[in-house]
């Protein structure tokens, strides 16, 4: 099987071949989470999975509740569903703190100051009174609680959310806000640790896969000690593979199927087809360097691709009647590719809801 093989067989694991889900928070379920560090492309990233979607019915998702944004897995905003926010957070949020720690004393934040910040924002956001970052370091500063600058207010933030204090609230216009987790999320069962970590790990190679302990154990923030237990937690939940000598692992049963080619994406920076993986070399045989899907920034543009490969990087720009994509390509395409390239564009559009002008 070659690196081309295991692309394609992912896309059909990440929805992206026949959407067939149904809501913003199916996707998210089915995903485990979704990076939405930036959350216009975020957006997107769960239309792209659904059956039909419009950045407003997202949205309106978001301002519901129905899906949450939060710091989980590692240093970064991920969407997650109510029913799985609790046990994500313990199950990933010690290592997240952990890995946290060095900046912490650079930044000079200790436990009593995240205390007192806490009891702050408990107060502040009490009965839902939502705040934006804004409001909230303005009721801390009112405390007597110094927080200058604006890393060291994110900082505080994100503890917050680790220790499941507070997540998003509905934003106002644009604005995000902060809400109390016990009152925007309603109570569910705890899951042991084992549970948590065995749920985990049957939801990421089930829609990652096929893919390796030290993908997912990148991907959840979890050490890779954990992230083999998991594998061996699940059993025969998961089929084993050795692919150019390296072990792979993805859903047993899961069905040989091939793509009717040429199919083309638009992805969104930080989309979970190249995000969730540590080694994404196998997107990459078309490409003219792997250089592109390598290093600490890798993949942070919007990405093109055909057939699972990348073959460019897109911009948007959206304006009040349209939206234009700048397509830079970085692999030769066919006349026939080029056609599902405009086709994926259309679908942006159908998306947004606004015409598309495509360059490049």
């Amino acid at each position: 099987m070659s690196r081309m093989d295991i692309a394609r067989r992912r896309l059909f694991a990440q929805h992206l071949v026949t959407p067939a889900l149904a809501t913003p928070a199916d996707v998210v379920r089915t995903l485990g989470a979704v990076q939405a560090q930036d959350y216009s492309g975020a957006k997107w990233a769960l239309g792209m999975r659904m059956r039909e979607a419009t950045d407003a019915a997202i949205d309106r998702a978001f301002d519901e509740g129905s899906i949450l944004r939060t710091h989980v897995l590692r240093p970064t905003w991920h969407f997650v569903t109510p029913a799985d926010i609790r046990w994500l957070l313990a199950l990933t949020g010690p290592r997240v703190k952990q890995a946290m720690m060095h900046y912490d004393r650079r930044l000079e934040l200790d436990e009593p100051l995240y205390r007192r910040s806490r009891n702050v924002v408990v107060r502040a956001l009490r009965d839902a009174n939502h705040l934006t970052r804004t409001e909230l370091r303005q009721e801390i500063e009112r405390a007597r609680i110094e927080i200058p600058g604006t890393q060291r207010l994110a900082h505080v933030i994100v503890r917050h959310e680790l220790d499941a204090v507070i997540c998003s609230g509905p934003r106002r216009g644009k604005q995000f806000t902060y809400a109390l987790l016990d009152e925007r999320v309603p109570t569910a069962p705890s899951l042991t640790r084992d549970e948590a970590l065995l749920e985990l790990t049957t939801r990421y190679f089930t829609t990652r896969g096929p893919a390796t302990a030290n993908d997912f154990s990148w991907w959840s923030g979890l050490t890779v000690a954990d992230a083999k237990r998991g594998i061996e937690m699940a059993g025969n939940a998961l089929e084993r593979e050795v692919i150019e000598s390296r072990t792979y692992w993805s859903v047993s049963g899961e069905p040989r199927r091939r793509i009717r080619s040429p199919l083309a994406h638009l992805l969104p920076n930080y989309d979970e087809y190249f995000i969730g993986l540590k080694d994404r070399t196998a997107i990459a045989e078309r490409a003219e360097s792997r250089d592109l899907v390598k290093g600490g920034t890798v993949l942070t543009p919007h990405v093109a691709i055909i057939d699972g490969q990348i073959v460019g990087t897109w911009k948007r720009t959206i304006e009040k009647s349209e939206v234009v994509i700048d397509l830079r390509l970085v692999a030769k395409v066919s006349a026939a590719e080029r056609k599902a390239l405009q086709a994926a564009a259309r679908r942006y559009s159908e998306f947004l809801g606004l015409p598309v002008t495509l360059l490049g």
